[in-house]
């Protein structure tokens, strides 16, 4: 008899979850809540282009990516581009990534450079991350680098990315994004990043099709509310409108903080270690021009006339017709500014962009658009490994993750791909 296995989630853990389970034979139903599969990788209609909500790029690292790609007929989709990355200082955008940069850089001592330097390029090299997770970011960076290099270069990234949080975030964490960053490198003065033509859509609805091709079913609008549980075996789940789905298996994808509410008040003690997993949330606007901003994919931002860590400029990676950039507003959600209006997130970021190239005026916004998402980025603080719990549950037969359950890897397809693989495998 062919075993169930119901997929909560169709972002893309979820969708990779089920493709693996689907060609191993289950029979497989993944319900998502929104109207489209992707999550966070999700695309919308932005003025006629076809784009990712929330940006995403892809490493050389990214190997489970690249994997997919090419086993579902799709190996020439990923498209590499040397890209660059600046950083704001002092009301000045100076180029950024590699020695001659920092080197060249005002505002620190020679001495400074040379300890940055080192703490940078070591980075790329580790591979053992336990004791960086015993430890804070900010300690990590003084440590090494000295209260100079952290005030003047990482302090106010941290601080509008996490708040009154940012000295409880590990250094495991933010070393893990250095070192993935460094090493999509093809030389130490030439950052390479890739995207997949059509943009990462292209990914999520190839997965979609293959998985319905090979007999699995994808349900959307169809929020998942309530585990089934009995004798200490999961049974199925019920979806928000009272449906009822049966099944042997379950593996839910969707982000943690939602997870608690699935347990029910009679195996509310099955929750806590979810609700211990803090998450701050994102205002992500996306600004279409006529003209580019800079020639950089990212800037960091370290002024304190700008309430925003960096953007993105993604044509800056993918090539548009026109440019596009993002304005992400990470922050936890009791901050008041997370209730802001639309207008009052595209207004101030548009000026940030003025700020940085004073040459953009008014008449060369095209079209602005704001997203958000209320648990954006899990807040891994000191100690976080040992916060996790097991992707396998307790309950037989239910197995529960997310982007944070690959801590300290960045969130990403592929490390996402790579989860959903493992999990598919304890089946």
């Amino acid at each position: 008899m062919t075993q169930k296995l119901l997929v909560l989630g169709a972002g893309p853990m979820g969708l990779a979850a089920a493709y693996q389970a689907v060609k191993k034979g289950y029979q497989v139903e993944v319900l998502e809540a929104d109207d489209r599969p992707g999550g966070m990788a999700a695309h919308f209609d932005f003025d006629g282009l076809s784009l990712e909500r929330f940006y995403h790029f892809c490493c050389l690292s990214d190997t489970d990516t690249l994997e997919l790609l090419d086993e579902l007929g799709m190996n020439g989709a990923m498209k590499w581009v040397s890209t660059k990355m600046g950083y704001y200082l002092d009301g000045r955008l100076i180029r950024w990534g590699d020695p001659v940069s920092l080197l060249l850089a005002p505002g620190i001592d020679i001495v400074t450079k040379v300890r940055y330097g080192i703490q940078m390029f070591t980075s790329t090299k580790r591979s053992d991350w336990e004791r960086l997770d015993k430890i804070s970011a900010r300690d990590w960076f003084t440590g090494w680098s000295g209260e100079k290099a952290y005030d003047r270069l990482w302090r106010r990234l941290m601080e509008l990315k996490f708040y009154e949080l940012s000295d409880e975030v590990s250094a495991a964490w933010i070393w893990q994004r250095i070192k993935r960053i460094g090493n999509s490198r093809k030389s130490l003065f030439e950052e390479q990043l890739g995207y997949i033509e059509g943009g990462t859509e292209t990914l999520m609805n190839a997965l979609a099709a293959a998985i319905e091709e090979k007999g699995g079913t994808i349900r959307y609008s169809k929020p998942a509310a309530e585990f089934i549980i009995e004798d200490g075996a999961i049974k199925g789940v019920r979806a928000a409108d009272g449906e009822v789905f049966e099944a042997e298996n379950v593996i839910s994808t969707i982000p943690t903080p939602y997870v608690p509410a699935l347990f029910g008040e009679a195996h509310a003690d099955l929750a806590a270690p979810y609700e211990a997993i803090r998450n701050v949330g994102v205002v992500c606007v996306l600004h279409k021009l006529k003209k580019p901003v800079t020639d950089n994919f990212w800037v960091n931002i370290s002024d304190a006339n700008f309430e925003i860590p960096g953007i993105v400029e993604f044509s800056n990676l993918r090539p548009l017709e026109d440019h596009v950039v993002y304005v992400p507003y990470y922050m936890p959600q009791t901050n008041e500014k997370f209730g802001w209006s639309d207008e009052a997130f595209i207004n101030q970021s548009f000026g940030y962009l003025q700020s940085l190239n004073p040459e953009i005026e008014r008449d060369d916004l095209l079209a602005s658009h704001v997203a958000r998402l209320r648990y954006a980025q899990p807040v891994c603080e000191v100690g976080f490994a040992d916060m996790i719990p097991d992707h396998v549950t307790p309950v037989a037969g239910l197995q529960i993750a997310d982007t944070c359950f690959y801590y300290p890897e960045d969130r990403g397809v592929s490390e996402s791909a790579k989860l959903a693989k493992k999990m598919v495998d304890v089946l």
